[in-house]
């Protein structure tokens, strides 16, 4: 699974506050709908902590669809946080970006999410940021 940068998410960001309705909505048997907004809410701050440490990236592949990353997906990736055993990285291979379980121990190794695909040994994992969101485009 390759990525490609976008973008920094810049330092500076542009408010755009939008409705946030205070009732949930069921992913099961549906219920009556309640129509109050609790706030507005900006996806940049919901979504970006770290502004001038964050970046996106496109995904192209399929090795990380048991994570809930599929081709096209576009990844918040954080910079300034530090990158811990499980977490879902980009990582420099082979002169090419990628994004992957991270695995420290027993032994270093980026993991697929994907039963398709074999784990890679990777002694020295050059880290470029730790995928803190993700966000897909449903009507495509």
């Amino acid at each position: 699974m390759r990525v490609s940068l976008l973008g920094r998410s810049g330092a500076r960001m542009r408010r755009r506050l939008l409705p946030l309705f205070l009732e949930h909505v069921s992913a099961g048997f549906p219920s009556p709908a309640q129509d109050y907004i609790e706030k507005a809410l900006d996806l940049n701050e919901l979504c970006i902590r770290h502004p001038a440490a964050t970046y996106y990236v496109r995904v192209q592949g399929g090795s990380m669809i048991e994570a809930g990353i599929y081709s096209g997906d576009i990844l918040i990736v954080d910079r300034s946080l530090t990158a811990k055993h499980g977490d879902i990285v980009i990582a420099a291979l082979h002169g090419e970006f990628t994004v992957k379980e991270l695995q420290l121990h027993p032994t270093p190794c980026l993991l697929p999410r994907n039963k398709r695909y074999k784990p890679i040994d990777a002694p020295e994992i050059e880290v470029f940021g730790v995928v803190s969101g993700v966000v897909r485009i449903l009507s495509r």
